[in-house]
């Protein structure tokens, strides 16, 4: 059997074996930066596992604070059964605008990306160069995740034994190791569910020329979700102002 012939077969046998039930994994879509790095966003939407709803979620970030600008995050579910993934995400997009106009908003570099699909990926650390260029001018950017526990709260007694956090460090190769904490949960917020776990999604730069350059970590979330493990996403952001 040649090549093609094998493909065919690989792809025809995962289509005859797959479940009739999945989790949901929310698409990921990068928004961007403000021209001056205060403010990062990106949006998330899909279909809800169980119900079959749309919905369609955008979070702004004040990327100094590493906290949700006023009016953030927006979440949209459309309760209709005739309602279409896009109403959701035009819906969400509407309501955004009035926070930061998307047409402000520029991407930065995609530094590092590891779709949730990527089995060979280390979830909890990735090296990365700052930006796209060759040979690089910058120091690698090292990330790491640690998940940390707690107690269960009791909205998630039913699901998990215990609830799951992380602690976000930078490793900097250029001063000897230097670890710095750029996030650390103290407890799990319940926005973000019941979290059995996460793993990287990807990292985005911004070399700002009006202020500190910026980065945004981005996680995906793991929790139970009605018909398999649900996904949806988190950033996490730091300004930079020792870096070009």
């Amino acid at each position: 059997m040649g090549a093609r012939q094998s493909l065919i077969a690989l792809f025809g046998s995962m289509v005859l074996t797959a479940p009739s039930v999945a989790g949901d994994i929310a698409a990921l879509n990068v928004l961007g930066f403000s021209d001056d790095g205060a403010t990062f966003a990106f949006e998330e939407y899909g279909v809800q596992d169980g119900s079959g709803f749309p919905y369609a979620n955008r979070f702004y970030i004040d990327t100094a604070s590493d906290s949700f600008m006023p009016g953030s995050p927006i979440r949209v579910r459309l309760d209709d059964e005739n309602a279409t993934l896009e109403d959701a995400r035009v819906q969400a997009k509407l309501s955004g605008e009035a926070i930061v106009p998307d047409g402000s908003l520029v991407p930065g570099s995609q530094a590092g990306w590891n779709p949730i699909t990527e089995l060979s990926a280390d979830p909890a650390r990735m090296v990365v160069n700052p930006r796209p260029v060759f040979p690089p001018v910058d120091a690698p950017l090292e990330i790491r995740l640690e998940e940390v526990f707690f107690p269960v709260l009791e909205n998630c007694q039913d699901i998990s034994e215990r609830d799951v956090g992380f602690r976000l460090l930078s490793v900097d190769a250029s001063a000897g190791g230097r670890t710095t904490i750029l996030h650390e949960d103290h407890s799990v917020p319940a926005s973000r569910g019941c979290p059995i776990g996460y793993r990287f999604g990807g990292v985005q730069t911004y070399i700002s020329h009006r202020g500190p350059s910026v980065i945004a970590v981005l996680i995906a979330i793991e929790s139970f979700g009605f018909e398999g493990p649900d996904f949806r996403w988190m950033a996490v952001t730091k300004n930079f102002a020792d870096r070009p």
